[in-house]
């Protein structure tokens, strides 16, 4: 067995219990995204909304991947991701 089938060996149950934290507390989550994104942009003074919207969605959308909300099919580079409140324009 190489390194890397270890590696995925013992990651296996932790990417689990990932999976159903986010099922479990994806709304929580998906708020904490909001609000962090929210403080960045206020704090910046809006110089970077679009990045921070852009890595707000893409953050969201890897929290729906691993709680497997997306569906079948959907893999890397699947869809599009989801739309996320924007941010107040300065």
């Amino acid at each position: 067995m190489g390194l890397l089938d270890n590696l995925k060996a013992k990651l296996g149950p932790a990417k689990g219990k990932v999976s159903d934290l986010a099922q479990q507390h994806g709304d929580k989550i998906q708020h904490g995204l909001d609000r962090a994104a929210k403080t960045v942009d206020e704090k910046t003074k809006g110089k970077y909304s679009d990045r921070i919207r852009s890595g707000t969605g893409k953050a969201k959308h890897a929290m729906d991947r691993l709680a497997h909300k997306d569906g079948p099919g959907a893999g890397p580079g699947g869809g599009t991701p989801p739309a996320g409140p924007t941010p107040p324009a300065h």
